[in-house]
């Protein structure tokens, strides 16, 4: 089967997501690794709903977080995109870039390749003029991720969706066009 890449990169092929995506989201947001800095695994029922949010998002936007694929494998390795956020806060509405790689292929430098190649997008594209990105402020490798984009440090903030959790406390990243 063919794939169209709405973006390529060196190693990364980012398009929307298709059926065959689901089995490994589903195995990607059960590993406890790669959701340590969530509140919880999601069950499959979740991530199905999750794929169909992110779906929905780019029928509706022209954007998402787009489905990842290692162009030397041909393997789903995760997403990188970007989404409109789906709470209140004092720098909301905006657009935020995220990111979610398999564990397999963590410390290759994969997340900031796409990511760089997404806000590129979001810049000469979509004509966005600022992308936020967070993260609980234990997670070390995700925010190295948006220093190594170029993002700036704005503060913390509470995550409304996390209220008196552990993980409640959010870093807050920035960058303008």
């Amino acid at each position: 089967m063919s794939v169209q890449y709405l973006l390529v990169t060196k190693r990364l092929g980012l398009r929307n997501w298709i059926k065959r995506d689901l089995k490994p989201y589903v195995a990607m947001n059960q590993d406890a690794d790669v959701m340590q800095f969530f509140p919880h695994l999601m069950t499959p029922d979740q991530s199905e709903k999750s794929f169909g949010r992110m779906l929905q998002h780019y029928i509706d936007h022209g954007y998402t977080f787009f489905a990842v694929d290692l162009l030397d494998e041909d393997a789903f390795i995760g997403f990188i995109g970007l989404v409109n956020t789906r709470f209140e806060s004092h720098f909301t509405p905006c657009v935020e870039i995220g990111w979610r790689i398999a564990k397999k292929y963590w410390g290759q430098g994969l997340a900031p390749e796409g990511a760089i190649a997404c806000l590129d997008y979001a810049f000469s594209e979509l004509n966005l003029n600022r992308v936020y990105s967070f993260t609980p402020v234990s997670n070390f490798p995700s925010e190295r991720v948006m220093q190594k984009i170029g993002m700036r440090r704005m503060g913390t903030f509470n995550h409304p969706l996390v209220p008196d959790h552990a993980l409640e406390e959010h870093l807050l990243y920035q960058i303008d066009r």
